[in-house]
C-alpha cells in the first residue's frame, strides 16, 4: 500500500542527536499517528559513527530505511530519499527536530485545499538566536526578498513538504547537485527550491511550526560568516541562472 506520507531524514554526524533520542521521538509519533508513513534516514557520508547508529535504529523499528550515501551534501542526500520515496506526499525534516514531526499535521491539509508544496516558517522572531545569528538572519532574508521569493517570510526552515510528482520533478533541477560538498555546511538549496516551485507554477503555502533551537551535534563546524556570504552569491547566483533562462519548465 502506498503510504500516505514519506519522511525524509537528511543525516550528517549527527551522532548526539541520534543518541539524545532523536529516532525514537519521531517513532513515537508516528505509532500513533492518523496517517501511513514511511521514514527514510540518508546519510550524507558521516564520519563520526552516526550511520552506525542509524543502522542499528532500522533494524529494530521496519518502517524505518537507511540510504548510504558518499557525502554529496544536504540536498543531495534529500534527493536520494525523493527518489526512493513511495508516499504520495513527502517531507523533510531535521534530524534534530527543532520542528517536532508532530508539526506535520498542520501542513497535511492544505493538500486537500489544492495546494503543491507546503512548508514551515518559523517566522521573523529566532528567539533562540544568538545576535549575530539575528543579525546575519535579518539581513539574509532582506537581502533575499529582493531579488527571489519576496512574499516568502522564511525559507530555511528544514520542514518542507510536496507532493511527491512534485518533488520528484523539482529536487533534480537544483544547482547545487551539480556542485561538490566539502563538509557540512547550511546553503541557499531551499531558496532555489521554492523559487523552481514558482516558477513551475506550484501552488505554495507557508505555515508557521513550532521551532526552537535543538541540534547539539558537534560534528558539523561553525561557519557562520562564511555561511552567510556564500548564501548571498548563492541567491546571485540563482537569479542569474532565471535571466539566463534555466528554470524552464
Amino acid at each position: 500500500m502506498t503510504p500516505k506520507l514519506s519522511i525524509i531524514i537528511p543525516s550528517y554526524n549527527e551522532k548526539e542527536n541520534i543518541e539524545a533520542g532523536a529516532l525514537g521521538q519521531i517513532s513515537r509519533y508516528l505509532g500513533k499517528a492518523p496517517f501511513t508513513w514511511e521514514v527514510i534516514i540518508s546519510d550524507d557520508g558521516s564520519t563520526d559513527g552516526s550511520r552506525d547508529l542509524a543502522e542499528d535504529f532500522v533494524k529494530k523499528h521496519t518502517d524505518f530505511r537507511l540510504i548510504k550515501n558518499t557525502h554529496a551534501g544536504k540536498a543531495a542526500a534529500i534527493n536520494t530519499g525523493v527518489k526512493a520515496a513511495k508516499g504520495e506526499i513527502i517531507l523533510f525534516t531535521d534530524m534534530d527536530q527543532s520542528t517536532p514531526i508532530g508539526e506535520v499535521e498542520k501542513l497535511l491539509p492544505f493538500y486537500d485545499q489544492g495546494y503543491d508544496v507546503v512548508f514551515g516558517s518559523r517566522g521573523k522572531a529566532r528567539k533562540n538566536f544568538s545576535p549575530i545569528r539575528q543579525i546575519t538572519s535579518w539581513g539574509f532574508r532582506t537581502f533575499r526578498q529582493l531579488f527571489l521569493l519576496g512574499h516568502v517570510v522564511d525559507t530555511q526552515c528544514g520542514f518542507k513538504s510536496f507532493k511527491s510528482k512534485v518533488a520528484k520533478e523539482l529536487f533534480p533541477k537544483l544547482s547545487v547537485l551539480r556542485e561538490k560538498a566539502t563538509g557540512w555546511s547550511v546553503s541557499a538549496f531551499d531558496v532555489e527550491l521554492l523559487f523552481l516551485a514558482e516558477k513551475k507554477s506550484c501552488r505554495l503555502k507557508e505555515v508557521d511550526v513550532v521551532w526552537s533551537q535543538q541540534d547539539i551535534s558537534t560534528g558539523k563546524g561553525n561557519k557562520l560568516v562564511k555561511e552567510s556570504i556564500d548564501m548571498l552569491k548563492q541567491i546571485i547566483t540563482i537569479k542569474i541562472n532565471d535571466l539566463k533562462g534555466l528554470y524552464r519548465f
